[in-house]
């Protein structure tokens, strides 16, 4: 079994990979029914199912002895983006009232912050 015979074995198993998480992020985008949920499917498995058909792209250019970058410069830019790009669309439908507000935290206002509160600086 040479070199590329088993590069094309890693290939058809990324694609199949690839395009299983690709159909399970569409299915779950038309599935679901709340802006939130939807926003899901799509950007977590979506990125993974491309990341792994662009995987498939390396392996095959390596395997025809034609090397490329372009695919690892998308899979970058892919997961620059991906999730902020799911951030804002959630704070848009949080902004809009599309979906339920999330509970206030329990430390109220000094959740987010270094500030200890007055209650636990005395112990």
């Amino acid at each position: 079994m040479t070199a590329q015979i088993i590069g094309t074995y890693f290939v058809c198993l990324s694609l199949i990979i690839g395009s299983g998480f690709v159909l399970v992020g569409a299915i779950g985008l038309l599935k679901f029914n709340d802006p939130m949920t939807r926003l899901h499917a799509p950007t977590k498995v979506g990125t993974i199912g491309i990341g792994m058909l662009l995987v498939a792209s390396i392996i095959h250019s390596f395997d025809i002895g034609q090397p490329s970058s372009h695919e690892l410069l998308i899979m970058v830019f892919l997961f620059v983006t991906a999730p902020i790009s799911a951030n804002f669309i959630a704070k848009v439908n949080m902004h809009r009232q599309a979906c339920d507000t999330p509970p206030p935290p329990v430390n109220g206002d000094t959740w987010s912050t270094l500030d200890v509160p007055d209650a636990e600086k005395d112990t």
